[in-house]
């Protein structure tokens, strides 16, 4: 049974709901890619494919053979063209569906719970940034949520200490070894520093951004964690979360856009009457 006739084409519920599907895959597609270059070529490869549909659909056999040919090739050109969209949006679905680095899973499967009072340990941490953007020194903080990020602790120095402002501070001085690349903090301690993030390939940043803005990003296209990027330049505190930059943000609204994001509800009572 059909539920409609359009001149030669017979379309069924399960029709439109392949067509719903798939307008909805294109969407986010073109999401992914907009701004880019690579979206023009996404947009012309797709009326080349609408054309090639209504072509067979026709009976026009010899322009079908064609396009056949054609868009056989283009397919491969995509993967091509469109290898670093491909990488991010796998990378994305590897982050929402990674078991093994993942904190709440193993909490919930070895029945662990967490003693940490996520809000406390947030408290030295917008200090030392708020010291840091004055005294124009730069930083680059990495505030892990669910994920380990086991593999960006083993790239630096281990540290293992408990946050504290005095030895944030002095990891960033310009005068200490270890204030090239990132701290990491983990389960309210701090893990490591001189750690080495991955940079975000993405086209529409600013170019007045630099290599420490880069990486933030990268690291929060890859993982969960939140970081925290102090220029060094303008003192301007900027905040990557899940894939997004938010520049130039005060110490007031950074505390309450970490605190929404990592601060478990019970414990964000505490934050904010600190």
């Amino acid at each position: 049974m059909f539920a409609l006739r359009i001149g030669f084409l017979e379309v069924g519920w399960i029709d439109l709901l392949d067509i719903l599907i798939v307008a909805i895959l294109l969407y986010q597609i073109y999401n992914l890619v907009r701004g880019s270059v690579a979206s023009r070529v996404f947009v012309g490869y797709l009326l080349v494919y609408l054309f090639y549909l209504t072509v067979k659909a026709l009976g026009l056999s010899l322009l079908t053979t064609i396009l056949e040919y054609f868009i056989s090739v283009g397919a491969l050109a995509l993967i091509i063209i469109f290898q670093q969209e491909i990488r991010r949006f796998l990378l994305l679905i590897g982050k929402s569906t990674s078991f093994a680095n993942n904190k709440w899973f193993r909490r919930w499967l070895l029945k662990q719970s967490s003693d940490v009072d996520q809000a406390a340990a947030l408290k030295p941490i917008v200090d030392a940034c708020k010291t840091l953007a004055a005294e124009f020194a730069g930083g680059l903080i990495v505030i892990s949520k669910n994920d380990e990020l086991v593999k960006y602790v083993e790239s630096g120095q281990i540290i293992d200490a408990e946050i504290s402002k005095p030895l944030l501070l002095a990891i960033f001085s310009q005068y200490s070894p270890l204030h090239d690349g990132a701290v990491i903090i983990n389960d309210g301690r701090i893990r490591a520093a001189r750690c080495i993030l991955p940079v975000s390939d993405d086209d529409n940043l600013p170019a007045s951004l630099g290599f420490r803005h880069r990486a933030a990003l990268g690291m929060s296209e890859v993982t969960d964690a939140t970081v925290i990027a102090i220029s060094e330049e303008t003192g301007r505190v900027s905040l990557a979360v899940n894939g997004e930059l938010q520049y130039n943000l005060g110490i007031a609204e950074l505390e309450e856009r970490l605190r929404t994001y990592l601060v478990q509800p019970s414990q964000r009572q505490g934050l904010a009457s600190s």
